[in-house]
């Protein structure tokens, strides 16, 4: 790809309207500290291409946004019209995205974003199975083309394995209790729903709220990070951003939740890193009143110096 000459464009923090099908967390910090003037750019969480188009009209000379989400395809590609050839948009997990530049015969990029967030569209869509809210499928897959979904996982799974992923990757403390009566539930033919989910989770633990939290909710949330291998799709994009991010180019992570900015941390004090963010950036007060999602986010930001062998 032929990188096009672009004039350096003033830019203002972008201000997002409440009523998008996804408002893009950190947005004006992203553009801010990643210093999109000129260069080729990978947003690897494309979305409803919040991100993408900020860093497009402030300079970006392309970007090439890779999501699973079929649905977020359509939604950015009709989003990203007005930008032309600068905005390329390709399905793929983040895990393969070296296999997307090499077909674009691509060797290396100025900066890699990734929002490791579940979008509102996914959250909100109740077929999407991902949230207690509405009754849904016990699906959770973000490639609703392929794979396991939460169902077909729970049911594999023997109690062990399924406590050992609520409590690796929910942090859920009461894991067994709450793995035991999902079997339960299962076993008696009473496990279909996102709803019936969460009603086995109350019954092992209780329906108090910790903290303003619903008791489903870290149990949701491993459930997911199981089913779509999150860990392990951010393993990979740590260690391949180490090897297609040119010197002086720039590398942003927002993360949710500890075990996802514990591993961005680490990778980013080894390797190739010079830290641009010495602490996590979070959600100013403005953009927590547009956007209560974004009260979880962290932003690290590190830049690529070049290795003297």
């Amino acid at each position: 790809m032929n990188v096009v000459n672009v004039v350096p464009m003033t830019h203002t923090i972008p201000h997002f309207q409440v009523d998008e099908p996804h408002i893009s967390v950190l947005a004006g910090e992203v553009v801010e500290l990643m210093q999109p003037t000129g260069g080729v750019f990978l947003d690897v969480t494309l979305g409803a291409a919040g991100h993408t188009s900020a860093l497009l009209d402030a300079g970006a000379a392309s970007v090439i946004g890779i999501d699973r989400d079929p649905r977020a395809l359509e939604l950015a590609r009709v989003r990203l019209e007005t930008f032309g050839e600068r905005a390329l948009v390709r399905h793929s997990s983040f895990s393969k995205f070296g296999e997307v530049l090499d077909l674009l015969g691509i060797a290396q990029v100025d900066g890699i974003l990734a929002d490791l967030g579940v979008s509102s569209m996914q959250l909100d869509e109740a077929h999407r199975g991902m949230s207690f809210r509405s009754e849904g499928p016990l699906d959770m897959r973000m490639d609703t083309t392929r794979g396991e979904t939460a169902l077909g996982l729970i049911e594999r799974v023997d109690d062990e394995e399924l406590t050992e992923i609520i409590l690796r990757l929910g942090e859920e403390r009461r894991a067994r209790r709450v793995a035991r009566c999902i079997k339960q539930e299962l076993e008696a033919g009473k496990l279909e729903t996102t709803l019936d989910l969460r009603r086995a989770v109350v019954r092992a633990v209780g329906p108090a709220r910790v903290n303003g939290v619903d008791p489903a909710t870290k149990t949701f949330q491993a459930l997911r990070m199981a089913v779509n291998r999150e860990l392990f799709e951010l393993e990979a994009l740590l260690a391949l951003a180490a090897e297609r991010i040119r010197p002086g180019g720039r590398l942003a992570v927002i993360s949710f939740h500890s075990l996802e900015d514990r591993m961005v941390k680490r990778a980013l004090q080894d390797g190739p890193w010079e830290s641009v963010t010495r602490k996590p950036v979070v959600a100013g007060e403005r953009e927590l009143v547009d956007n209560p999602r974004a009260r979880s986010a962290k932003l690290r930001v590190a830049r690529r110096v070049e290795v003297v062998r």
